[in-house]
């Protein structure tokens, strides 16, 4: 799927660029990251942003894009969220008369580490987002664990008015399918149309039965939005 089928030019950000490459399995079998996977895609991506706040990945992420990919347009930035706006604001470039831009935004920490105010602020810039669910769900960090000793993480990840909807549950199941309608509700209210697609799940961090992934976007209708991720079962773009 292209992020516009009228777009001129197509910018791919990724919040949460990491250093590049993980592991997974207890022989630590070592990956391409979305980042560097997206760069050696056949997506018609004219500009990449890779943004990551530990200095240490960015570094790593930096050499690697150089020696792998030296003729790929790429801008590498180690901030954290307080700088993220005015960076992407100043690197990222709108569209006028003639030239359509296109962004589609992937967020992916692995936690509930993007809160709701930066969405937005993304959202206004008519960005689209590409969102997997993804965070620790398990018997020890459990909706309890996150209630309990973690509710302002929870209060910005959706928003402190829909808080108290989550606040009283037990199950882990019911917690993270609310979340996500929740989640889905606030994008809804942003003006973004909006897709989920479940994936199965076999994992120690998050023990469900299966994931989401969300593609929320104002240039499609929820129906191209879903039609798009019901042809492609990873919804991943191949990037991962």
């Amino acid at each position: 799927m292209n992020a516009s089928p009228k777009a001129d030019e197509i910018i791919f950000v990724d919040l949460f660029s990491g250093s590049g490459l993980y592991s997974v399995g207890h022989q630590k079998e070592i990956f391409p990251g979305s980042c560097l996977a997206s760069l050696s895609s056949e997506a018609p991506i004219q500009k990449w942003i890779f943004c990551e706040d530990a200095p240490e990945m960015a570094a790593a992420l930096d050499k690697r894009v150089k020696k792998f990919f030296p003729n790929k347009n790429v801008a590498i930035f180690n901030i954290g969220q307080n700088d993220l706006i005015e960076t992407i604001r100043s690197n990222v470039p709108g569209s006028k008369a003639g030239h359509v831009v296109a962004v589609l935004c992937l967020i992916d920490p692995f936690s509930m580490n993007i809160p709701l105010t930066i969405m937005d602020k993304l959202a206004a810039l008519g960005f689209s987002f590409l969102m997997p669910f993804t965070f620790p769900l398990n018997n020890w960090m459990s909706c309890k664990f996150y209630n309990q000793e973690h509710p302002e993480v929870v209060k910005k990840f959706i928003g402190s008015s829909n808080y108290e909807r989550l606040s009283g549950l037990e199950s882990n199941l019911h917690f993270y399918r609310r979340l996500i309608r929740m989640y889905q509700n606030n994008m809804l209210v942003m003006g973004l149309n909006s897709a989920l697609s479940s994936h199965t799940l076999e994992s120690k961090l998050m023990e469900l039965p299966a994931y989401y992934i969300g593609l929320f976007s104002k240039q499609f209708s929820a129906q191209a939005i879903q039609r798009d991720v019901n042809f492609s079962n990873h919804l991943q773009f191949k990037l991962f």
